[in-house]
């Protein structure tokens, strides 16, 4: 019987652990385009990767720890060491609502445009949202929320019938809020001046649109992914597939 438990155990780590690999490599693919980039701009795009490699490199220590400490918990309880295995999971797979440090950002039409007639941006493009999400993912966001909808790894944004959706959930009109959780509040104050200082309200402004970012705060709520997640590729193994824990 206690064979038989360390097996079905095994099996569900082993599919948990397999989904969270299988959402975390996935990216938002861009088009293909010339590199016109100068010489300093790829110096500062070769720095971003190396920040990158390095966060990778911590994530992976991160992960190593928590399987000591499974292992270790799961001596004293390996019930509740799974429990608590899932819930982490569950946290970084976007399926839980998180209460951490963070900021808002809105996206308006500029009023100016209105009074002196000139078209009115009534949405924001995929391609504009994408570039703002791939931007706050850049500073360190951890959990991001657009108009009440959580992001995750496989959230799809596109164009459909002249419309913005985020996983089949329309952006249809203005302001949009995008609500940014991140690790504290000090990486909230560095994300908040660095998205300041970026071209992001450029870029929304030559699409008529102004993106307000508001001060850091230490609670922002991030709300729970609530669709279905779609897993290919991932089967759940045989109790004596397993092999002996």
């Amino acid at each position: 019987m206690d064979k038989h438990k360390k097996n079905i155990s095994f099996i569900a780590i082993s599919t948990v652990i397999g989904f969270m690999i299988a959402i975390q490599f996935q990216t938002v693919k861009e088009p293909v385009e010339r590199d016109t980039r100068d010489l300093w701009q790829l110096r500062e795009a070769l720095l971003q990767e190396k920040e990158l490699q390095s966060e990778l490199v911590s994530e992976i220590r991160s992960i190593e720890e928590k399987l000591l400490a499974y292992d270790s918990k799961q001596k004293q309880s390996k019930e509740q060491a799974l429990i608590d295995t899932i819930e982490e999971l569950k946290i970084e797979a976007g399926l839980t609502e998180v209460q951490v440090p963070g900021l808002k950002l809105k996206i308006d039409p500029i009023l100016e445009e209105i009074q002196i007639g000139a078209p009115v941006s009534k949405e924001v493009s995929p391609e504009l949202l994408k570039r703002l999400l791939n931007e706050l993912n850049m500073y360190d966001a951890m959990y991001i929320s657009v108009d009440g909808q959580r992001i995750i790894n496989t959230t799809v944004i596109r164009d459909i019938n002249n419309e913005t959706k985020i996983d089949g959930h329309a952006l249809t009109s203005l302001p949009i809020e995008v609500r940014v959780g991140v690790e504290s509040i000090e990486t909230a104050e560095k994300l908040y001046n660095r998205i300041k200082a970026s071209k992001a309200t450029e870029e929304f402004f030559t699409e008529n649109l102004k993106l307000i970012i508001s001060e850091p705060t230490p609670e922002v709520t991030i709300p729970a992914y609530d669709n279905p997640i779609r897993i290919r590729y991932i089967e759940s193994l045989k109790a004596n597939e397993g092999g002996n824990t």
